[in-house]
């Protein structure tokens, strides 16, 4: 298991820090914004324009820090006089999909509650929208790249296809994502390296994905960085492969070597790189997976697509399939939307609950239609979706019905239901179902979601990004390590900024994970880059974007005091699922790691998320929802 690679599309798109309020004995928590149950939900609210610190915003986690910290939750609940078919846990994509699969099985008719801890649903597929000089700006806030079909299951593609997502409306996706876009996987856009130098950042555009692995020009981009001369040349023979820096090795000891030593610890012993250097290429390993190269193996880090094939001979003939074509010049294709994956939430609540959008007519407008929140929890619904409900307890009655005990707006409320799918991360579930046994908590708490932070930044015109000369840029010395233009495709009825002197959208992401600690495991790591996330006022965020991108843009004309109309933060502590690493992680046998432990069926309550299928990608939050309401439904 330690060993399983999975192939991941050009970015996909994501462990408790201190200074939490807990809950006080008899206290509870109230939570932001109105409430659904009490019909106090005002007419003009939604989250997606929202500014500020969003994400895991402030309301949405101090109940279940205080139930996983110190087992504090309320004594007494007012039961509610609900009970439904189904109540899921978590209305991200494999909750969402949890509904959809059931009631597809079930019927119409089925009763659905799905309950979300935030202000708004698709968990980390998360929308952020922009309203300037009488345009719309749209970004994405967390998840971002949906899959080739070849890589979803036979269930995945009938959901897909179900919500408007057929392989005809990605080829046109695709079609509408402009060639230099390079954050929507466009292999031969331009994408820049950004570092800081005695005279403020320089830029140097080209496509740097090219030339990593030797693509044309890469000489002359590797001798305009602001580094020493000494580390240029050995970058310029390691991305060319001038030479095999593994030939004193034999065959087998070749592969024994990448499969058992740190990426980093490769590029300082055998390249002869100074640390110093790491960061130019490890960010984009950050970016992707969380832990930076001395976390990974040469193998992973190879398939991640981090450079170097070109300087292993015999790997070059033997592993260019595991490395996957990304590398070798034939990119996976990386299917976006102008708010990522938000738009696949958006198609799948439309298809439970038809009156959030009336007259939307699915993927073709999916990113201009607008969404009525006060329609997500109406009695009248079969399926009803409740947010800013933290769920603190689930437990099976006499084995004939589940309660789910939550709170919503310092209320603590009951309800009850034939069965239950937790869609929520894996961390909390022990908390939930303190009955379960120990072997399977375990299981449950073993892996440690890498956290992200993604930022966006709406400027009142693009002219002075317009001056880096590329679209995105890697930034591997700065706070945010990539820097994109926000999603400039026509899909989904959006017009995104024609010209420069429109507003736009700069889409900032960061890994907080340290790239710098060597002998630490990448699940401690997270940890650390998660309480960095909750430790992190807004403010600091801000400040650092600033001067970041004043550093960046200013030698183009930019100000940041006058240009920036407005900084959204999503922070993510609970980011991408953990996948098992070849540093860190033993082979375990079939059906005994932790992750096929910890998701076992617990009576009439499943488990549904990627962390259950230790992946994360889109396609495992699918299949998990598959796999819990078949447990719940046969």
């Amino acid at each position: 298991m330690a060993s399983k690679i999975t192939r991941r599309d050009f970015l996909n798109g994501m462990a408790i820090g201190a200074g939490a309020s807990l809950l006080m004995p008899g206290q509870v928590i109230a939570q932001a914004s109105g409430s659904l149950v009490s019909k106090t939900l005002p007419g003009d609210y939604y989250p997606p324009t929202l500014t500020g610190m969003r994400g895991s915003h402030k309301g949405s986690y101090e109940v279940a820090h205080a139930l996983a910290w110190n087992n504090q939750k309320p004594a007494h609940y007012e039961e509610l006089d609900e009970h439904y078919d189904l109540v899921v846990v978590g209305a991200g994509q494999s909750g969402l999909a949890a509904a959809w699969y059931y009631r597809k099985k079930m019927g119409p008719t089925a009763k659905i509650l799905l309950l979300d801890n935030h202000d708004d649903f698709g968990g980390h597929a998360k929308r952020n929208e922009f309203h300037q000089n009488g345009r719309m700006v749209l970004s994405l806030g967390g998840a971002q790249n949906i899959e080739r079909m070849s890589g979803y299951s036979e269930t995945a593609v009938g959901l897909l296809e179900d919500i408007g997502i057929d392989q005809k409306a990605l080829d046109s996706i695709a079609i509408n994502t402009p060639d230099n876009f390079a954050l929507a996987g466009k292999i031969s856009a331009n994408n820049a390296m950004t570092i800081p130098s005695t005279e403020g950042h320089k830029t140097v555009s080209g496509n740097w994905m090219g030339y990593f692995h030797g693509g044309e020009g890469y000489k002359e981009a590797v001798k305009e960085l602001p580094i020493p001369g000494i580390e240029q040349n050995k970058l310029i023979a390691f991305f060319g492969g001038e030479r095999d820096f593994l030939d004193d090795l034999s065959l087998l000891e070749q592969y024994r070597y990448v499969k058992s030593v740190s990426y980093n610890q490769f590029l300082v012993e055998r390249v002869g790189l100074a640390e110093e250097t790491l960061p130019i290429l490890g960010s984009f390993m950050s970016i992707l997976n969380g832990p930076a190269g001395w976390n990974h193996t040469v193998l992973e880090a190879l398939v991640s697509g981090c450079p170097g094939l070109k300087a292993m001979g015999w790997i070059t003939n033997r592993l260019s399939d595991l490395a996957g074509a990304f590398v070798l010049g034939d990119a996976p294709v990386a299917y976006m939307l102008p708010d990522g994956n938000a738009s696949v939430a958006r198609l799948l609540v439309h298809k439970l609950i038809p009156n959030v959008a009336p007259t939307m007519k699915g993927l073709e407008d999916v990113a201009v239609a607008q969404f009525n929140y006060t329609a997500l929890d109406l009695e009248k619904n079969t399926t009803r979706l409740r947010l800013n409900s933290t769920v603190v307890g689930v437990k099976e009655i006499t084995s004939k019905y589940v309660q789910v005990d939550y709170i919503q707006k310092g209320k603590a409320l009951r309800v009850s239901a034939n069965h239950c799918v937790l869609a929520c991360y894996n961390g909390l579930i022990p908390h939930l179902c303190p009955e379960m046994s120990k072997e399977q908590k375990e299981g449950l708490s073993y892996g440690v979601k890498a956290p992200f932070v993604y930022a966006n930044v709406l400027l009142k015109n693009g002219r002075a990004f317009a001056g880096l000369g590329a679209t995105l840029t890697q930034c591997p010395y700065d706070p945010f390590q990539w820097v994109s233009a926000a999603p400039t495709m026509t899909a989904g009825g959006y017009q995104p900024p024609q010209n420069p002197d429109q507003p736009m959208a700069v889409f900032m992401m960061a890994s907080p994970t340290p790239a710098d600690v060597k002998d630490m495991p990448a699940r401690d790591l997270f940890r650390v880059g998660r309480h960095k996330i909750y430790a992190t006022p807004f403010k600091a965020y801000e400040q650092e974007i600033r001067d970041q991108l004043q550093s960046m843009l200013g030698q183009h004309g930019f100000n940041h005091e006058t240009d920036i109309a407005a900084i959204t933060v999503n922070r993510i502590p609970h980011g991408y699922a953990y996948s098992y690493m070849g540093l860190d992680d033993p082979e375990w046998e079939e059906g005994q790691a932790p992750h096929e432990i910890g998701r076992a069926q617990f009576g009439r309550i499943s488990i549904a998320n990627s962390d259950s299928e230790a992946m994360p990608l889109m396609q495992a939050a699918f299949d998990a929802a598959w796999r819990a309401v078949e447990e719940q439904s046969a």
